[in-house]
């Protein structure tokens, strides 16, 4: 275990901060673990092993050796170790240099102390590899951060395709600039296709995209720069019990109504694409059965205020509703876009990307409920469709027909007791109107204590979202996603960051009640996290850094060192009391280091080497000022009358 000597307010040595650091990431994520000081070794990505249980530490990498971790592999560019830091080098911007290692995880919480030591460029990017198979191939799924990290896109979520091609998912930007030679404490908490990006304790960015596979495991990429990085930790996260509940400190979810329906022909799949680039969670849509069966994406019982068209849509067929223009109504720009059916639509989120929201419009019978669930099954987006209807009758049936799907209940007024229907129909969200919630705002509390998440609708200013947002709703529907997106930046780049936890601090040595004997001088050694620095004391005096403690100076007895440790989280103090002993070796070291004259210690040392410790310890009161400096004669005396 490396020590660390300490002194009045100072730095940390470089080699010794490295390895403190992860205590400030752990600290400033609010994570509320204790980092290691030395290297672990871990199981290669493609070692089988049982799952670990949530909270586990997967990983946890300091570099104190001079080679790569066990398990580690680097793939592509230039990986070693270097002055407690792993460093990876890509010389262009065509060379995505990566190294992996970690386990496949569903839900985890990957974190490093990252350092841009230098970069070709400020498009130049590093990142988190959150699904990467152990050989390095595509496909990826990545979290990036560049040196110009307050860009619109200095952070993205996207992934590498088995075509070599970028998809990049979801880009923001941070609150500060990376840039190159400042630490910075990074990461990222992914539960399956959800992930949220924290950079400097404050979250930046989310995604409900990434792509995930049966095996990909964790890795390290750089692009065009040569990048450090430190205090690397995977730790394992429990499944979240309800993913709809805003984390704390985490923006509103954006929940695109119809679509992006103030900028585009609502529920059709040119509103889906709008709400998709404008940066939306979640696509709120229709869903309403043709004369023969097949469902559509419709809001009203009538195509004529949204096509061209005239009629009940369950007195038309899925022939008729095709050929209806339902763009053309909106602006001559979107004459064409059609009406889609439910499998379409989730044909083109799937493919392009994106969550449904689904609301069962109005009556169905449970056979027209199950042919919804069937679209949802056969195009594989169970995992992410979330079901809301006003129609209880509605919900039922989708839970009796497929209990994974999430359900939320719509209402315009609140019922009587909202949590306990929500057991009842065993919820995941419920959604009611801005109005009806005004009224008793209480209510969001309540079900989250339920966990049961909120979801408003349909809120279209920063007003009505700032209200929700300070109430503790989880999620807005809104006609314009584009501009809460954008408010939610702003939010995020304003709001509180998440509170760091207190540094640790712990004095190795002296170890509290150790004897220490003249000429031992010991090192003062430390373990601490989450410290950026640390001020140490003997007996209430400042210790310089990289002194040891001159137990020829200190008297008999009992002595204090006491250790304060300065962090983000705040002030941590430890002490340890150790007993400065005398013997006949430590009385010698006191006579030949105590500058007295050249016949002092000749009578000093023959006294010493007969035991004659009384007439020692008289003699050196005599001779205290004279031919022996004072205070070591006072302490010569003390030690041999101890003796004697």
């Amino acid at each position: 275990m490396p020590s660390q000597t300490t002194s009045s307010p100072f730095r940390l040595p470089r080699r010794h901060r490295s390895r403190l650091r992860l205590g400030a990431v752990v600290a400033a994520l609010g994570i509320g673990a204790t980092a290691t000081l030395t290297g672990v070794s871990v199981a290669a990505p493609d070692t089988p092993a049982a799952a670990p249980p949530a909270g586990d530490v997967v990983v946890s990498e300091d570099f104190t050796g001079s080679a790569l971790p066990t398990g580690w592999r680097a793939v592509e560019g230039d990986w070693k170790v270097e002055n407690g830091r792993l460093v990876g080098t890509s010389t262009n911007s065509g060379q995505q240099s990566r190294i992996t290692f970690g386990r496949h995880l569903d839900d985890f919480r990957f974190e490093a102390v990252v350092r841009f030591e230098s970069a070709v460029d400020a498009a130049r990017w590093t990142a988190f590899g959150l699904d990467v198979p152990a050989a390095g191939t595509t496909p990826w799924s990545i979290a990036t951060m560049r040196t110009g990290t307050t860009a619109a896109n200095g952070l993205e979520f996207a992934q590498r395709t088995t075509g070599d091609a970028w998809n990049v998912t979801d880009t923001g930007s941070a609150p500060s600039a990376a840039g190159t030679g400042r630490d910075v404490r990074v990461a990222v908490e992914v539960h399956g296709s959800r992930a949220r990006l924290v950079v400097d304790g404050r979250e930046a960015l989310r995604s409900t995209r990434v792509q995930r596979s049966a095996d990909g495991a964790q890795a390290l990429l750089v692009n065009g720069s040569r990048v450090s990085f430190d205090d690397v930790k995977v730790t394992r996260l429990a499944p979240e019990a309800n993913a709809y509940l805003r984390a704390p400190g985490a923006p509103l979810t954006v929940i695109a109504h119809r679509g992006a329906s103030s900028a585009a022909p609502e529920n059709t799949l040119i509103s889906d694409e709008t709400a998709r680039r404008a940066g939306a969670d979640w696509i709120e849509n229709d869903v309403q059965p043709s004369k023969d069966g097949i469902p559509h994406i419709l809001h009203d019982d009538t195509v004529d205020r949204t096509t061209d068209g005239k009629g009940r849509i369950r007195d038309l067929t899925a022939a008729q509703l095709a050929a209806l223009d339902a763009g053309s109504w909106f602006s001559p720009l979107h004459t064409g876009a059609r009406v889609p059916t439910l499998r379409g639509q989730l044909e083109d989120l799937r493919t392009r990307g994106g969550n449904l929201l689904l609301e069962i419009k109005g009556k169905h019978s449970k056979d027209e409920v199950s042919r919804i669930v069937k679209d949802v099954r056969d195009t594989g987006m169970s995992g992410r469709v979330f079901v809301q209807s006003f129609e209880v009758d509605a919900l039922t049936f989708t839970h009796e027909l497929a209990p994974d799907l999430p359900l939320g209940l719509l209402r315009s007024n609140l019922d009587a007791d909202p949590v306990a229907l929500a057991k009842q129909l065993d919820l995941k969200a419920y959604n009611p109107s801005a109005a009806g919630l005004a009224k008793r705002p209480g209510v969001v509390a309540d079900l989250h204590r339920a966990g049961v998440a909120v979801m408003v609708w349909t809120v279209d200013d920063a007003t009505g979202w700032k209200t929700l947002e300070a109430g503790g709703a989880d999620a807005i529907i809104t006609n314009r996603p584009a501009e809460l997106a954008g408010w939610n930046a702003a939010w995020r780049q304003t709001g509180t960051p998440e509170p760091p936890a207190a540094p640790t601090v712990e004095v190795l040595a002296p170890a509290a009640g150790a004897k220490v004997e003249r000429a031992s001088n010991p090192v003062p050694s430390l373990r601490t996290t989450g410290a950026e620095t640390v001020r140490l004391t003997l007996d209430g005096r400042e210790l310089a850094a990289g002194t040891p403690i001159d137990s020829g100076t200190l008297p008999l007895g009992a002595h204090t060192l006491r250790a304060e440790a300065k962090g983000p989280g705040g002030t941590t103090v430890a002490e340890s009391t150790f007993t400065v002993t005398a013997s006949r070796t430590g009385l010698a070291h006191l006579i030949l280091t105590s500058a007295a004259d050249r016949n002092a210690i000749a009578t000093l040392t023959t006294m010493l080497a007969h035991d004659q410790y009384e007439a020692l310890a008289r003699w050196a009161d005599n001779q205290a000022g004279r031919t022996i400096p004072a205070p070591r004669a006072e302490l010569i005396a003390s030690d041999a009358r101890a003796l004697g």
